[in-house]
C-alpha cells in the first residue's frame, strides 16, 4: 500500500494545479482503501510477483474517487470522510472535471499492465458503475420501487468495481479461469455486503463513525434496503409516511426523522439489513476455499469480517 499511494500521488500530477489540489483533497482524507487493498490482495494469493498490482491497485482507486466526486455532485453533499466535500470547497463543475480526470488516469494505467483482459474487466466495471448511478436516480423519491431494483443498483455501483478489484489479480498472475471467478465472486459477495452495512448505518450510526451526515440517504429520498423493509411490513398509515418523506423530500419536517427511526425499529428493518449482508459475507468466505489456506487467504477473510464489523 505504500507503493500505491506513490503511485496515486504521481499519477495525481498535473501542470494544471487544481487538479492535484482538488483531488488530493479526498484522496488524503484517507478512507478505508479497501478496494486497492483487495487488488494487491488477491494478486498475492494467486503468487504475483511483479509490479502491475501497484499499478491496477491505483487504477481501482482512482475509479473510486472519481465515482465519488461525480456522486456528490449528484447527491448535493456537503461531507465526505469527516471533511467538507469538494462540491463544497470548489464547486460542481471542477469537481466532476476532476473526476473526468481520475477516470482517464485510470484507464492509462489500464493501458500499462499491456492486458486487453485487464481493460476489458475494468472497462466493464466502470460502464456498470455509471448504469448503476442512472438507474439509482431513476428509482429514488419512488416507494413504488422493488427490492430486486434496490439490489440491481448495489451490485452496479458497489459489487461490481469490488469483483473487479480482485479479478485482475487473478489475470496479471495468469491464473487458470476457475480462480479468476472465485475471487470474482469473493469481491461481488463482499461489494453487496459492504453497501448493505453502509445503507443500515446512514440510519444507525452517528456521524463520525460513517464519515458523513447520518440520515442524507433519507433526506435525499434514497430507496436502501432498510426503508423498504419497513415500508413492506408497516400500516397503511407508516407506508404513507414513507410515501410522503421519501417521495417528496421536501415537505420533510424536523419530526420525520425520528418518526422514520421508530418505525425501522418497531420493524427490525436495520437489524434484517445487516443479516442479509452477513449472509453474502459468508458467500464471499466460501469463495476462497478454492485457494490453499494461508496468510494471504486469512487477510482476504478478515477483509470480510471489517466489512461487516463497523455496524457493531
Amino acid at each position: 500500500m505504500d507503493a500505491v499511494n506513490r503511485e496515486i500521488i504521481a499519477r495525481m500530477a498535473s501542470d494544471v494545479s487544481l487538479i492535484p489540489e482538488l483531488a488530493s483533497h479526498l484522496i488524503a482524507a484517507g478512507g478505508k482503501r479497501i478496494r486497492p487493498l483487495l487488488t494487491l490482495g488477491s494478486a498475492r494469493l494467486c503468487g504475483y510477483q511483479g509490479s502491475h498490482d501497484v499499478l491496477l491497485a491505483t487504477c481501482v482507486e482512482f475509479i473510486h474517487t472519481a465515482t465519488l466526486l461525480h456522486d456528490d455532485v449528484v447527491d448535493e453533499s456537503d461531507r465526505r470522510r469527516g471533511n467538507a466535500t469538494a462540491n463544497v470547497l470548489w464547486g460542481n463543475q471542477p469537481s466532476v472535471l476532476v473526476g473526468d480526470f481520475l477516470f482517464t488516469r485510470a484507464f492509462q494505467l489500464m493501458v500499462e499492465t499491456g492486458s486487453l483482459e485487464v481493460l476489458r474487466i475494468l472497462a466493464g466495471a466502470s460502464s456498470e458503475i455509471a448504469e448503476g448511478e442512472v438507474l439509482q436516480l431513476v428509482i429514488a423519491n419512488d416507494m413504488n420501487s422493488l427490492e430486486s431494483d434496490y439490489l440491481r443498483v448495489i451490485k452496479a455501483k458497489t459489487a461490481a468495481l469490488f469483483a473487479a478489484a480482485c479479478r485482475v489479480g487473478a489475470v496479471i498472475a495468469d491464473r487458470p479461469q476457475a480462480e479468476a471467478q472465485a475471487l470474482d465472486d469473493y469481491g461481488h459477495n463482499l461489494g453487496i455486503a459492504f453497501q448493505l452495512v453502509d445503507d443500515a448505518l446512514d440510519y444507525a450510526a452517528d456521524a463520525a463513525t460513517l464519515g458523513k451526515n447520518t440520515g442524507d440517504d433519507f433526506r435525499e429520498g434514497k430507496i436502501t434496503l432498510p426503508v423498504l423493509l419497513a415500508f413492506s411490513k408497516g400500516s397503511e398509515a407508516e407506508r404513507g409516511f414513507w410515501r410522503r418523506v421519501i417521495e417528496r423530500p421536501e415537505e420533510q419536517t424536523s419530526e420525520d426523522w425520528s418518526q422514520a427511526l421508530a418505525y425501522l425499529e418497531r420493524h427490525g428493518a436495520i437489524q434484517e439489513t445487516l443479516a442479509r449482508a452477513r449472509a453474502y459475507a459468508q458467500k464471499s468466505r466460501q469463495a476462497l476455499q478454492l485457494f490453499a489456506a494461508g496468510p494471504m487467504r486469512d487477510a482476504l477473510s478478515e477483509a470480510v469480517d471489517f466489512a461487516v464489523e463497523r455496524a457493531l
